[in-house]
């Protein structure tokens, strides 16, 4: 008996320890973290990347609020984020873009729990740069731009239309965007040329050109449009997507008194294309874009008919017909004979196959209702052929204009355009 009592007792102090932890031990239980000094954590945090300490963000709410304090350090702000943008060399990165796509990532993770006015206020503590504004900065080609627009849309990605819609809300509130936009638009284009540049950077840099998809700049395009009139949205839309010169501006007289190449306008048709595409909505439809165009290709004033024709052309075959057929349905008749002769030269000039316009006519043809009218507008583009021919040569007749050489080489592809339109037109016809 007495033996089997010391077994006993000799078993219940050999038991072995518990290693497995409850979850309500767990709960009041400090983190190993927490009972460093700050001190020391900033230490281990400073032998992190970014990406790494903002793991940390996931582990738990207090986890969260010790890199909160962290990176609220005017040496951590220094070190990260106030950075030389004029500068192509990031100091230990190899990619800028990618070093604020983490402090995107970081400033996402550890704002999460609260509400999304409260992650814009506490993240504009960190963003008062002034290479990060409109107008505070005057270097040129500063990088400042894109790298905030890199962290907006890390930061942003996965948020639903309200909260962005916040956002954009947050970005005229603390850079004044809309006032800005408002005193561009209300003066002469080009009259502040400066400006419009800043503007056209902003917007582009920061929001636009960085979207990740065309639904997401769609929102945006449409966020900075809509507070305007029809005619404001057009000189808008200009301004942002327009063709620059070589020296930077906007080329608003080129517009308007020589053909520009394909690769100035090709910005501005994706954008109204952007815009075409868009699902119908009530405050936004094919008509709205259609109103728009015709607003854009009067400003600053009537736009020389080759710009009107190329970039028609550039947008692609169902908005080209759907602008040229408008106008058909109100009687502008000879207007649309001259654009689609322009069209016609256009596709010689850029190498656009012929069959292309060709079809387009036979488009336009069929719309009409009546053989009268089918007549009339099949007169009117043959007439038209003849005017602008006569238009050209006269030009180069006249013999006291620098560019007179040019005006003979588009006379000779004009010329050769009509022919190669009408062999295609005259096969599909009798084939």
């Amino acid at each position: 008996m007495v033996r089997g009592k010391a077994r006993r007792k000799t078993a219940s102090r050999i038991r072995p320890v518990r290693t497995i932890t409850t979850r309500s031990q767990l709960k009041n239980s400090s983190n190993f973290f927490q009972g460093l000094p700050p001190e020391v954590f900033h230490i281990i945090l400073d032998h992190l990347s970014i990406l790494e300490i903002s793991v940390f963000c996931l582990a738990s709410k207090n986890m969260t609020s010790c890199v909160v304090n962290y990176i609220s350090t005017l040496a951590w702000k220094s070190k990260t984020i106030l950075q030389n943008f004029h500068n192509t060399a990031f100091p230990g990165q190899k990619c800028a873009g990618e070093h604020f796509r983490h402090l995107g990532l970081l400033f996402k993770r550890c704002t999460m729990l609260l509400p999304t006015k409260d992650r814009l206020k506490f993240i504009l503590k960190f963003l008062q740069v002034p290479c990060f504004m409109l107008e505070e900065c005057s270097v040129p080609n500063c990088s400042g731009l894109v790298r905030y627009g890199v962290f907006l849309q890390t930061l942003i990605a996965g948020w639903d239309e309200v909260e962005c819609h916040r956002v954009f809300i947050f970005l005229c509130d603390v850079t004044n965007l809309l006032h800005r936009i408002q005193s561009v638009l209300t003066g002469k284009p080009g009259l502040k040329c400066f400006e419009e540049l800043e503007l056209r950077f902003f917007c582009r840099k920061v929001l636009l050109d960085l979207s990740p998809n065309q639904l997401d700049c769609q929102f945006w395009l449409l966020r900075l449009l809509k507070p305007w009139p029809l005619v404001h949205q057009a000189h808008l839309l200009l301004i942002l997507y327009g063709p620059l010169l070589s020296e930077g501006s906007i080329s608003w007289h080129d517009l308007v008194v020589r053909g520009l190449p394909q690769d100035a306008l090709w910005d501005l048709a994706r954008a109204i294309l952007m815009l075409f595409n868009k699902p119908e909505v009530k405050d936004w439809t094919m008509q709205s874009t259609l109103a728009v165009l015709e607003e854009i290709t009067a400003i600053p004033q009537p736009w020389h008919v080759e710009n009107v024709a190329r970039l028609l052309v550039l947008c692609g075959t169902k908005l080209c017909y759907t602008v040229l057929a408008s106008r058909a349905l109100c009687g502008r008749i000879k207007e649309i004979a001259k654009v689609i002769v322009y069209i016609i030269l256009v596709c010689e000039k850029d190498g656009y196959e012929m069959t292309w316009a060709v079809k387009l006519v036979q488009q336009i043809h069929m719309g009409f209702r009546s053989a009268v009218e089918k007549f009339i507008f099949i007169h009117h583009l043959e007439n038209m052929f003849s005017e602008v021919t006569r238009e050209f040569y006269e030009f180069y007749v006249a013999g006291n204009h620098l560019d007179a050489r040019d005006a003979f080489g588009t006379l000779c592809l004009l010329l050769h355009s009509n022919a190669t339109f009408h062999a295609k037109f005259l096969h599909m016809l009798l084939k």
